[in-house]
Parts: structure tokens; sequence; C-alpha cells
């Protein structure tokens, strides 16, 4: 319908055309950008608010909350909160937005905040249960696409606000669709991914398209849905970007007010993923790599499928291994996760281990053990939870040259490697982080820590759950001013009130 549509509207097909320019010409701005300024921005605590020590207005703060240093003592006022999410994670199947909404609410949970969860129910395995009294769900059965049943669970909504209402509501992408939010003004949507971010993933998926495959009409289809996004977007009342790269497009393309879109970097749990020497040897012994100066170790995590880059990551590996007998005999591929592509690489010889997907402690065991982390999704949004994984553990990484992570994770050559989603470019990549090894092993050991650093600075379930709970205490008192100073005290931030750090 939508090719038929185009085809007979030329106008269209133009309009069409200028949006994908448009969006390849933010995607190169926001890196230009992020390149001069990450030097300032990321490596100082916003110098001069800091020690200014003037209160700052959080509704209009232009970077990430996860700069900023929230008090470690018990919240101030503890909330009822509604949540809206499509799927809750059921052990280790977990996409990023799952993983997001489990990490963030069993934080705020912990905190003393009243959860009210409006999920589906899981159609093949038990729902999991938790000990937290104040940790409630309430499931229903999810629509023939997979989705939360609007009628039933807004009944469900209406129920628990007809007692006590919420202070407020926090929907993960469209859990909760706008045409029942746009009357909540205490309400945030965090966005784990939006259309325009997408068209990038559209052209590269084009790119990378066999001959042999039919040629995919999605560009003209996302031109479709951007439009769409641009109109009922603003139907949220406030926006959690959880990238820079993606803030920067809420403002500038979809046009919402800078003091209703609020960037907060995704977190997790570094009780969990931390280094641990013990990990690495138990790694290593359990499946038989050496602990050799020379050999090096790359891991790979997640669904083993093409948009997250694995045919370009298999391509790579089997030209290198062809060219270059020393690459092949000293270089260890590590993969955890499944897919079609798992098959596929065992097929490149024996020191490619695939080894299905992980728990989460399995998955802490599995960073430890590798000596660099690889990404090569061709997926051009929202900020994958293995990356913050790996650097919190200590480990540099190799990732696509996508504005979200170059803007927000890999900021500079220090804490790891970047490459455009090519064959050749991340054959490059490869070749470079096995030279750089090969040279001087302390080298790629010290990026890992200085990725760890800004890991733990930024990158935390804690730093992340404390700056959701600033927001939501925010958003909860803006129809609940304190009488007694005559102002939104949560809403203004001042450096003296927040001595301590939350992840340290």
């Amino acid at each position: 319908m939508v090719k038929d549509q185009s085809s007979n509207m030329p106008s269209f097909r133009y309009f069409c055309s200028f949006l994908v320019f448009l969006s390849a010409i933010s995607s190169v701005s926001f890196l230009y950008w992020s390149h001069y300024s990450n030097s300032f921005w990321f490596s100082q605590e916003d110098t001069t608010e800091l020690q200014q020590n003037e209160a700052i207005n959080l509704l209009s703060y232009p970077k990430a909350w996860n700069h900023l240093s929230f008090s470690s003592n018990p919240p101030p006022k503890l909330l009822k909160i509604a949540v809206f999410v499509k799927k809750w994670p059921q052990r280790n199947q977990a996409g990023g937005l799952e993983r997001h909404a489990l990490t963030l609410h069993l934080v705020l949970a912990k905190r003393g905040h009243e959860l009210h969860i409006f999920t589906t129910t899981s159609l093949n395995s038990s729902f999991p249960k938790y000990s937290l009294t104040n940790l409630h769900f309430h499931l229903s059965k999810p629509t023939a696409a997979g989705y939360l049943d609007q009628a039933v669970v807004w009944k469900q909504f209406q129920n628990q606000n007809s007692t006590i209402p919420f202070d407020v509501i926090h929907t993960e992408s469209v859990g909760l669709l706008y045409t029942r939010a746009r009357n909540l003004t205490n309400l945030a949507v965090s966005w784990h991914g939006i259309a325009y971010e997408a068209i990038h993933s559209d052209i590269i998926q084009e790119l990378v398209r066999s001959p042999d495959e039919s040629r995919s009409y999605a560009l003209t289809e996302r031109t479709i849905r951007v439009v769409e996004e641009v109109k009922f977007f603003p139907s949220y009342a406030h926006h959690v970007a959880t990238s820079d790269h993606a803030g920067d497009v809420l403002k500038r393309i979809y046009m919402i007010p800078d003091e209703r879109v609020h960037v907060i970097l995704n977190g997790v749990d570094n009780g969990i993923f931390k280094p641990d020497l013990k990990l690495r040897k138990d790694f290593r012994k359990k499946f038989g790599i050496a602990e050799s100066s020379t050999s090096l170790v790359l891991g790979m995590a997640g669904r083993l499928v093409k948009d997250k880059g694995h045919p370009i990551m298999f391509e790579a590996l089997r030209q290198i291994f062809e060219e270059n007998a020393t690459f092949w005999k000293s270089v260890y591929v590590v993969v955890a996760g499944d897919g079609p592509w798992g098959d596929r690489y065992k097929n490149l010889g024996s020191n490619l281990l695939v080894l299905g997907p992980l728990e989460q402690s399995q998955l802490a065991m599995f960073y430890n053990g590798i000596d660099i982390f690889v990404n090569p999704t061709l997926r051009a949004q929202g900020l994958d939870h293995t990356l913050l994984e790996a650097t919190v553990c200590g480990k540099p990484v190799m990732a696509t040259r996508f504005a979200s992570i170059t803007g927000s994770v890999v900021v500079s050559h220090e804490m790891g490697y970047t490459f455009s989603p090519t064959v050749a470019s991340l054959k490059e990549a490869l070749y470079t982080v096995w030279g750089d090894h090969r040279k001087d092993r302390g080298a790629i050991e010290q990026k890992g820590e200085v990725a760890r650093q800004r890991g733990l600075k930024l990158f935390t379930a804690m730093k992340m759950g404390a700056a959701y709970e600033r927001l939501f205490l925010c958003i909860a008192s803006q129809s609940q001013v304190d009488k007694k100073n005559g102002r939104d005290d949560y809403c203004r931030y001042l450096p003296s009130d927040n001595i301590a750090i939350l992840d340290q």
C-alpha cells in the first residue's frame, strides 16, 4: 500500500528522500559536535554549574542527568508509581527495553517507592517472583501482536488510581499509547529507539543486502513512521531519552520543548558486573582458553541475528582467518547468545566458541574472561546494555560508529575502538586491536580501566535510578508546590545539597 502511494505521489518521494538526507546530516553533525565537545562534557563534572553553586532548573538541564550527583540518603518522599511495559524480563531472554525496566524499577522499589507494574503474562514460563512487598504486578493477556491490551490495562490502572492516586506514571516506550497518555500531566515516557534514528539502520541494512535478497521498502515506511511520531510524541508530558543523540533528535527534529526532554543514560548492576580475576581464570579454564601473552580473546553477546551485525562480523572473521594464519592461531572469539548465526560461527573453527544465552552471573564471568568486547550492531538506536556491562567490568569495547554510541559510550580512543558498519572497516578495526594487543597488552588493559571509570561515573543502576527518582519527584511535585517555600524544590538542583554520590 505504501509503495503504491509513493509511486503515485512524486512529491511524497521527494519528501522521503529529504528526510533520509536530513537523517544523514543530523548524524554527521552530531558526531562532529560530540567529537569536539566530549573532551569537556565528559571529562569534567559540569564545572560551570557546580563551581558557581547556583541552583539548576533540572527540567531544562541540557545534558544527561547521570553527570549530576544525587544524595544516597533515603528519598525525601515515597512515591506511588505506575509502570507500563509490554513485557517483563523472563530470565536470560530479556531485550534492552525489558532489562531497563527490570533494573530501574527494582532500584526504585528497593529505595522504598511503591511500584505497580502493568504488563503481560508469559505464555511460555511462570512469572518471576520477588520478595519486595512494595512491588505489585497487574498482569493481562497480550494482544495477538504481543502488546498490552490498552482497554484492559487502562481499567486496571483506573482501579488502582481510584483509591490512592499515582504520583507519577512511567511508560517504557509506547507501553501506554498516546491516546490514553495525552491527558496525564504527571507522566514520563522512556524512548529506547525512535524511528528517525532507525533510518540510519535502514540505510545500512540496504547496503549490506546481498544480491539475491529482494529490495526492502523500509525507508519509505520508516519515513511515514517518523511523521507519525512527530505528530503523536507531544501527547506525552515528559520524555526520557536514553542516549545523548536521541535527546538531541527529540528536541530538534521532533520539536518537543527542551523542558520536556530529559536525557538519562541506561545503567547496569555494577554489583554483578565488575572486574573479578577469579571469574576470569574460571572462565578460561572452563572453556580451554590458554592464558597467554599472545592470545587475544574477543567477546560478543546478544541476539545472533542480522540487525545485530553478525553477517559483517562473520564475513570479516572468515576473510581474516583465510588471509592471516597467525591471527587465526592467536585469537579466540567467544559468543554469548543464540540465533541463526550461532551455527555459522561454529563453522569458522575450533577457536570460535558459541556459548548460547547466559544468565547475568554467567555473563559477568563471560565479560571477565574476554580481553575486549565487540558489538557490530547495524541498529543505530538506543544504548545497548551489553556495551555498558562490558565497560563496568573493565573491558574496552569495539562498536559501530553510530551517533548514540560515540555520543554517549565510546567517546574517545582512550576507552575503545569504533568502525563503520562495513566488512572492510570492521576488518581494519580487528587488525588494529590485534596489533595493539601484540605490541602492548597493557595498553589494552588501560583502555579497559578508562572505560570502567567512566562507566562507574555514568552507567550504574544506582546512578540511573537516582536520576529517574529525582525526575519523578520533580514531576509529582509540580502539581503539589511546596507552600512553605513557595517553590518546587525537587525540580531545582543545588550541588551543595547532593554531596554523596550514589555509586561510591
